[in-house]
Formats: structure tokens, C-alpha cells, sequence
């Protein structure tokens, strides 16, 4: 009898064991919202979903579209999605305005903001800054680019009182800039410069005034994580990180293939444009000479510092210091994994 209660319990035993190893296993959960649609640069991410580099991380990561760089940071700060990419210099204002909301961004990606102002050269807007002045501009409300205008105005000098700027949906922004009712619009130089240019704009008849190229020395978009996830799986933060490394270093060396995570999900894109907009985020906002001397994923915390004074020209803190803490290196990778090949 104790022989067979032994074997008992050593077979219930070994069924424990392989349920402890099936839950051990099972994959968590991931639920992440992007800036915006499945467009060129929603490939640094999709691209480590097709690859199955979430998977060999056990996780189980759902990319759903945004509706805006800002608009990421409240779907994340509710814990309505556990991870989010959007504007960090927004993240920063969120966190002054709500301080007992703990969103915090672990990865830079766009190292170089795109924030831009893109204009027609046959409506008077050229290259020089005081060409903006007098003239029409399409704004959308929820734009990162327009929320960065009050800081390009201070640092380059500018009187906008002349200035018009309505406010218009991201759908008629290009649009509107094609048909002449309007003579530039605030926008990514990734989305406005490429979707201007798919409309029959010819390239010599835009201007692309890049905001880091005129004195705003933001940064861009980050990976940011609800306070939920945070608190109770900081590791999943960590495997979610190694994967997205990987991905972007994949898509780094052929985003012509990477392309295609993207097109599969967006039945009306065309992959010649899409590939050119990843291109150009690659070239001006990713692969940028610091992150090529540095690694993907970090800041330089002399001009963290800078932005947040260039933050300050034109937002009053409540309390600068724990606004400032917005972003945590803690989760990233080591460096030299980080490093392009």
C-alpha cells in the first residue's frame, strides 16, 4: 500500500510538473498601439511579430494603429494598452500635468525628431524660416510636429501674428497644401514630404523644413509602457526590448524586405511609398551619426537636458525634476547589443 501511495504521489507529482512547465511557457500578453497606421515606419515593429522575434521572447505581442503621436500617451497611461510608441516630449508635459500617472519611455527610436513644416515654394514658402511668415498654414490640433511650434517660433525669432493656422484633419492636411488652400502644414516629414509627393506634387516644388535643422534640438518617439505593466512584469519590458532591438537592426539592413510586415497589413498601401517613408525615417530620424556611435535605444543626457529647456521656453513646469524622469534606461539591453552591425 505505501508503495502504491508512493507511486501515486510521484505521478501526481510529475503532472504538476509539467503543468508548472506548460504555465511557465505559456506566452504573456502584449497588447501595443502604434503612433499611427500600418505605414514604412510600423515595420521596425511588425517586422519582429513576422520574424517571430516577440515569440522566441515567450510573448504574444498585438500591434494595433494609432491616431496620432499624442494620442498614444493616454491609451497607455489608462493601461488600456500595455506598451505604446509616441511622442516623448509630449509624455514629458503628460507627466508635469498628471503627476501620479507613472508613464515612463524605455527606448528612444526616433533619435531625430521628424517634426517638420512642409511647404510649396510656388506658395512663397522656401528653406528660410522668415519665408513662413504671413502665410496659411494647415495645423491639425493633435499634430507632435504643431505642439513643437511655439519652441521653432522662440529659437528662430519669428512673429507669427501674421500668421493663419487652421486647425484641419490629418486625412485633408496633404490634400489641402495640393489644392493651394493652404500654403504649408505642420507635419512628420516622413508622412506630409511622401503622401505631398504620392499626390503629383513635383519634389521641386516642396520645401521640407526638418525643426532639428533650425535650432529645436528635440527628441522623437519612444517606446513607453503603462504604469500597469511596469509594476507587474518589468521583465516582460526587458524581453519586449531585446526583440524590438532585433527587429530594428533587421530592418536597418533590408528594409526592403521588411517592407512586406507592413503591406500584408494594409490593403491599400502602396509598397513603393511605404518603403520610401521607411527609408527616409531610417536615413533622418533612426540611423541618425549618434546612434551609429552609440547603439540603438539611449539618450545623451546633455541634450535630454537641452530639451527639456527648450521645453521650458514655452511650458510652465510644476515640477521640472519628476517631469524630467520621463525616461528609464534601465530595460534596455546591454550596449554593445545595441550597437549596428
Amino acid at each position: 500500500m505505501l508503495h502504491l501511495t508512493r507511486r501515486a504521489a510521484l505521478a501526481a507529482a510529475a503532472v504538476l510538473a509539467l503543468t508548472a512547465s506548460a504555465v511557465a511557457q505559456a506566452p504573456t500578453k502584449i497588447r501595443m498601439t502604434l503612433d499611427w497606421r500600418f505605414e514604412g515606419p510600423a515595420a521596425l515593429f511588425a517586422n519582429g511579430v513576422d520574424k517571430g522575434y516577440f515569440a522566441a521572447e515567450g510573448l504574444d505581442v498585438t500591434i494595433d494603429t494609432g491616431n496620432g503621436s499624442r494620442e498614444a500617451i493616454p491609451r497607455v497611461a489608462s493601461n488600456t494598452y500595455d506598451i505604446g510608441f509616441g511622442d516623448v516630449n509630449s509624455l514629458i508635459r503628460f507627466r508635469d500635468e498628471n503627476p501620479t500617472v507613472d508613464v515612463k519611455a524605455v527606448m528612444m527610436v526616433y533619435d531625430r525628431p521628424p517634426f517638420s513644416i512642409v511647404g510649396r515654394k510656388s506658395r512663397g514658402v522656401t528653406t528660410d524660416v522668415k519665408s513662413l511668415e504671413g502665410k496659411k498654414f494647415g495645423a491639425p490640433a493633435a499634430d507632435a510636429a504643431f505642439a513643437q511650434w511655439p519652441i521653432f517660433k522662440t529659437v528662430n525669432n519669428l512673429n507669427d501674428s501674421g500668421m493663419k493656422f487652421e486647425n484641419v484633419g490629418f486625412p485633408v492636411r496633404e490634400p489641402m497644401l495640393a489644392s493651394g488652400e493652404v500654403d504649408a502644414v505642420f507635419g512628420f516629414s516622413n508622412s506630409s514630404f511622401i503622401n505631398l509627393k504620392a499626390r503629383g506634387i513635383p519634389v521641386d516644388d516642396i520645401s521640407l523644413l526638418l525643426m532639428s535643422d533650425y535650432g529645436v534640438q528635440l527628441y522623437g518617439n519612444v517606446i513607453m509602457i503603462s504604469p500597469k505593466l511596469m509594476a507587474e512584469n518589468p521583465e516582460a519590458i526587458r524581453r519586449f526590448l531585446r526583440a524590438v532591438n532585433r527587429s530594428i537592426k533587421d530592418v536597418v539592413k533590408n528594409p526592403d524586405g521588411a517592407i512586406d510586415s507592413v503591406i500584408k497589413r494594409n490593403d491599400v498601401a502602396k509598397r513603393d511609398v511605404e518603403l520610401e517613408r521607411l527609408k527616409m525615417t531610417l536615413d533622418m530620424n533612426v540611423v541618425t551619426p549618434w546612434v551609429k556611435a552609440n547603439g540603438i535605444g539611449g539618450i545623451d543626457p546633455a541634450r535630454w537636458n537641452t530639451a527639456l529647456d527648450q521645453i521650458a521656453l514655452t511650458f510652465q513646469f510644476k515640477d521640472k525634476a519628476k517631469a524630467s524622469a520621463a525616461f528609464v534606461a534601465d530595460f534596455l539591453p546591454p550596449a554593445a547589443d545595441r550597437k549596428l552591425d
